[in-house]
């Protein structure tokens, strides 16, 4: 695959790189991300040409996070039909890149469905769907500015009187939306509202999410914030030093079961035994209402070797596995690396959306909040869009 180089940047500002970006130089439309296997150690962009290297960043997590794939599958079904490549293929391949995260398929349906409506009459394909994935894109902007403003008040509800110490998991800021993210959105409200004590940042192991991309967002934002191993999780619990737990989600089933980063499960088993709220924060484009329950939700399995190996972001090629691992256990040891675990929802305190927010969880609540947004019928009649 000859079709995805990197660009490096150094000494940028605050997010100054946008974690994705459509361009158009001279030699042809290209899908400019912000490599986040290289973060924090360095802050380099890989230029996606066709759909083969976006699907590869998005398998080794060059891109990620619920709410950009989406964004980055619906650019991708326009990267293909501007470039003439075959867009039912790359309808095919996207979605299967990341199958857990409802968000990518609905991105790629929104400009599959858009080309296809074009070009049924007659009218411009190529930038049908590319206006589809601009409009994906802009409303996932307005989504966390919602998100971030229904958290905030959910906090100041379940926690009066300021001062709060979150913890939180994975990586949810700007790094995974077209906005400000998701779960990190609320904190990062909390902490200008002069309302967020101390983030705790579990590392997230294995590939650490925590750890180099939160911390990294934190630092650039100004958050007062401490990194912590995923297992002393529990010992921060029993000393009363976090009040509230905040999550994003990478799909969200009828029953308002979470699917999100291995290790959100047992937080909300800790959380639920020391009765501190576990917020999960998603768009209702995360929100599956055709998948009945956790049960039927397909969790992804990742390279064994992420599990048996560690590797340095900066020892990794662009968009590519890593490379010159160095091994921490035994040669031939088998390993169990599930993407994500799934949290029921008797352990959820509330799901804030866009929308609103769900507390109680219950799959009518839940149903009522999505029905009630401003995302409706897409202009294809596939998935969900603001009016």
């Amino acid at each position: 695959m000859g079709d995805q180089y990197e660009v490096s940047e150094a000494g940028a500002g605050a997010l100054a790189i946008p974690s994705l970006r459509w361009e158009e130089p001279p030699e042809g439309p290209v899908l400019v991300l912000l490599d986040q296997t290289r973060l924090p150690a360095e802050e380099v962009e890989l230029v996606c040409t066709d759909v083969p290297a976006l699907v590869q960043a998005i398998r080794t997590l060059a891109v990620r996070g619920a709410p950009l794939l989406g964004i980055a599958g619906a650019y991708g079904v326009a990267l293909a039909a501007a470039r003439g490549f075959d867009v039912d293929e790359a309808t095919e391949a996207l979605p299967q890149a990341r199958p857990t995260a409802v968000n990518l398929g609905y991105g790629v349906r929104r400009a599959a469905g858009a080309y296809r409506a074009a070009l049924a009459g007659g009218t411009d394909a190529p930038a049908a769907a590319l206006a589809e994935a601009r409009a994906v894109h802009a409303e996932d902007i307005e989504a966390s500015r919602g998100m971030a403003q229904h958290g905030l008040a959910l906090l100041g509800e379940l926690l009066p009187g300021g001062g709060h110490r979150i913890l939180t998991h994975c990586n949810t800021g700007a790094l995974v939306s077209g906005g400000e993210g998701t779960a990190l959105a609320v904190a990062l409200a909390a902490h200008r509202a002069g309302e967020l004590r101390r983030l705790w940042v579990d590392e997230t192991r294995p590939l650490l999410q925590g750890a180099r991309l939160t911390a990294y967002e934190a630092a650039r934002a100004g958050m007062a914030y401490t990194v912590l191993s995923d297992g002393a999780a529990g010992s921060l619990f029993a000393g009363g030093e976090v009040d509230a737990v905040l999550i994003g989600a990478d799909r969200i089933a009828a029953d308002g079961s979470v699917a999100n980063k291995v290790g959100s499960y047992p937080l909300a088993v800790l959380a639920r035994y020391h009765h501190v709220p576990f917020v999960v924060v998603a768009p209702t484009s995360t929100v599956d209402l055709a998948t009945e329950e956790g049960a039927d939700i397909e969790v992804e399995q990742r390279p064994g070797q992420e599990v048996t190996e560690f590797s340095l972001p900066s020892a990794q090629g662009p968009g590519t596995a890593a490379s010159g691992a160095i091994p921490v256990a035994p040669l031939g040891a088998q390993a169990y690396n599930p993407a994500f675990d799934v949290t029921p929802p008797e352990l959820v305190t509330a799901i804030v959306t866009e929308a609103g927010v769900v507390s109680p969880v219950t799959r009518e609540a839940l149903a009522g909040v999505c029905s009630t947004s401003r995302w409706r019928k897409s202009r294809s009649g596939n998935g969900m869009m603001a009016k």
